[in-house]
């Protein structure tokens, strides 16, 4: 489905799953050229920390690349959106389990979810990339949370590795654009437990 962001103001925060970056800044040039003004804010780990998946200035240089604005990379600096009215619609993708657990706890000690807490006080919508290796653990209680959360929605997501990794989910990179749109509606996607990635 193509889809029309013309004029909205679309956030992207990025946090440390650093295997899904590559597709996930395939979803974020997607989106620009859907029309989409491109707001990216990066967590700590993500704007400092080098991996095996790519070196951090990279990233960031990419970023503002397809946003053509540098990447918001503090605290101060996600701040204003709430006041400001800056985005219509955040994305946390991918949104790690850690990143996960402290938005559903009220935390808001990085960029990211200082931006989450910002935007959320304008009720807009929030939208969840999930990525976590304890999804069906620890974290099962957090997406319980987030799910019944007014303007928080999910990205549809599934069991990755169930063999090997089984509590692990992601969601499904190529159903962003679909959810953002249902988001704007006021609507979470459906099904939100979608037909699991298989990996071994």
């Amino acid at each position: 489905m193509k889809h029309d962001f013309s004029g909205k103001n679309i956030g992207i925060g990025l946090t440390g799953s650093f295997c899904t970056y590559q597709n996930i800044f395939q979803q974020i040039q997607t989106l620009s050229e859907t029309g989409a003004n491109i707001t990216t804010i990066f967590s700590n780990h993500a704007s400092t920390t080098d991996s095996r998946f790519g070196k951090c200035q990279d990233y960031l240089k990419r970023a503002e690349e397809i946003s053509h604005k540098p990447p918001i990379t503090t605290i101060p600096g996600a701040e204003p959106i709430g006041p400001k009215g800056l985005l219509d619609l955040l994305i946390i993708a991918p949104c790690t389990g850690n990143t996960l657990s402290k938005l559903a706890n009220g935390i808001s000690d990085t960029p990211v979810l200082m931006a989450a807490k910002a935007h959320l006080r304008n009720n807009r919508p929030l939208v969840i990339f999930l990525s976590t290796n304890d999804a069906l653990g620890m974290n099962l209680k957090n997406i319980g949370i987030l799910l019944n959360t007014k303007n928080i929605y999910f990205v549809p997501f599934g069991q990755d590795n169930y063999v090997t990794k089984p509590n692990s989910m992601i969601a499904h990179m190529n159903l962003i654009g679909d959810t953002i749109e249902m988001a704007f509606s006021g609507k979470q996607i459906q099904p939100v437990i979608k037909s699991p990635h298989i990996s071994f």
